[in-house]
């Protein structure tokens, strides 16, 4: 089966288990154990408690799903420039 055959469902991290193991929660409700894809393994995209996430699920068995993707909140701060560092007047 390959990744364009995943259902792809939004959820929330809701526990967060050991070697990459997550507990997610969707949208609709449905609690599912959810391992994380390849490519955020590789650039080490961490996946924290709380976080909004994709997760493709297989037709087969809807009870296991891989997360492909981490949402990004704009939860950045203050604007302005960033404070200055060193001796510098």
């Amino acid at each position: 089966m390959s990744r364009d055959d995943l259902i792809q469902l939004d959820g929330t991290v809701v526990e967060v288990l050991t070697d990459g193991n997550f507990k997610v929660e969707t949208d609709t409700g449905q609690a599912l154990l959810a391992r994380l894809a390849g490519k955020l393994r590789k650039f080490r995209i961490r996946v924290i408690l709380g976080d909004r996430v994709t997760v493709g699920v297989s037709p087969y068995d809807p009870s296991h799903g891989l997360i492909l993707h981490r949402h990004r909140e704009d939860n950045r701060g203050p604007a302005g420039p960033p404070p200055r560092r060193g001796n510098r007047r």
